[in-house]
């Protein structure tokens, strides 16, 4: 957290031309990301998951696959938003092989 307050009070000092390159990297750096998903190498395995949380993302489509309503899934997870299942279902739309793949993986484990 300490980086996010270094970098706004950075940004009060810039001009607009100066704020709109940042934002141009920041897009450029973020590619075909997810908003709301994240995957980090130290947090389950690498998998992508929600952001603030653990939970990942093939978990809940499995969930939903077995037929788990979204109001179900925001009630056994106190932490979701109804907008981080928005965000799970389109990683899914953009990663179908990918999240097919981790659900076997780990429903043979």
């Amino acid at each position: 957290m300490a980086a996010l307050t270094e970098i706004q009070a950075l940004l009060s000092t810039l001009s607009r031309g100066e704020k709109a390159q940042v934002l141009q990297w920041v897009v450029q750096d973020l590619g075909d990301g997810h908003p709301g998903i994240d995957s980090r190498p130290g947090v389950c395995g690498g998998e992508p998951c929600v952001v603030r949380t653990r939970i990942p993302v093939w978990l809940l489509e499995q969930a939903r696959r077995l037929g788990s309503t979204e109001p179900e899934l925001l009630e056994s997870y106190p932490s979701l938003r109804a907008e981080d299942l928005v965000n799970a279902w389109a990683y899914v739309r953009g990663h179908p092989a990918e999240i097919d793949a981790q659900i076997l993986e780990n429903e043979s484990a």
